[in-house]
């Protein structure tokens, strides 16, 4: 995959789709061997691979930023806690694996509710899928957990008055993992892991045909 054509489109869509319960990278391995890219152009690429590739240790450093940055503001925790999993709900991996842990803790407890929960089967034409699948959460649409869980964040930052405080925590995180993405120098690792993912594209592009 040639990560100097890829678009910033093109790099949500694929965090959007990628699998975020993959583990982070060792701390040895996310903090060694920094060099400054040449030219522009391999900054833009260093820059992208790096931010898909280590996904989760940004993920986990801007949480922890922010975790320190709450520890007198209780509310603001719990707002901020809401508004990672309303934005985490739209990751197509993390709302799936998310519907069947809470289904499977429902279902050792009542069986009966849990299949309430499971979502509308999709219509099938010729042996295939009428339409793209619809992402469900605990047997409802994802939009709706999102909504309400956002718009109760919303109304707990408003009342802990912690948005100037999560905007400098979040700034700093932010600031944090571009630094990093941008001196971090990709290994072997991360090549090959890039190579793998442009595989599952071409082979689900494949598939769908």
């Amino acid at each position: 995959m040639d990560w100097g054509n890829v678009t910033a489109e093109d790099l949500v869509d694929a965090l959007r789709e990628v699998d975020w319960s993959s583990p982070p990278r060792p701390l040895s391995e996310f903090f060694s061997r920094f060099t400054v890219p040449r030219s522009s152009s391999k900054w833009n690429s260093r820059l992208k691979c790096n931010l898909y590739y280590y996904r989760t240790n940004y993920f986990l450093l801007i949480v922890l930023i922010l975790g320190l940055a709450f520890l007198r503001r209780p509310l603001a925790i719990v707002a901020a806690i809401l508004t990672a999993l309303s934005i985490a709900f739209l990751n197509d991996s993390f709302a799936g694996t998310f519907s069947e842990k809470v289904t499977r803790s429902v279902r050792q407890l009542s069986p009966h509710m849990a299949a309430k929960m499971r979502p509308a089967l999709t219509p099938v034409i010729r042996g295939r899928p009428s339409a793209k699948r619809a992402i469900h959460i605990c047997g409802r649409p994802r939009w709706v957990f999102v909504l309400i869980f956002s718009s109760v964040s919303f109304i707990l930052w408003f009342v802990s008055c912690g948005l100037l405080t999560v905007l400098w925590a979040l700034s700093f995180g932010l600031l944090a993992t571009l630094l990093h993405a941008s001196f971090r120098t990709p290994n072997l690792k991360a090549r090959l892991n890039t190579f793998r993912e442009e595989f599952r594209a071409v082979w689900r592009n494949y598939s769908e045909l």
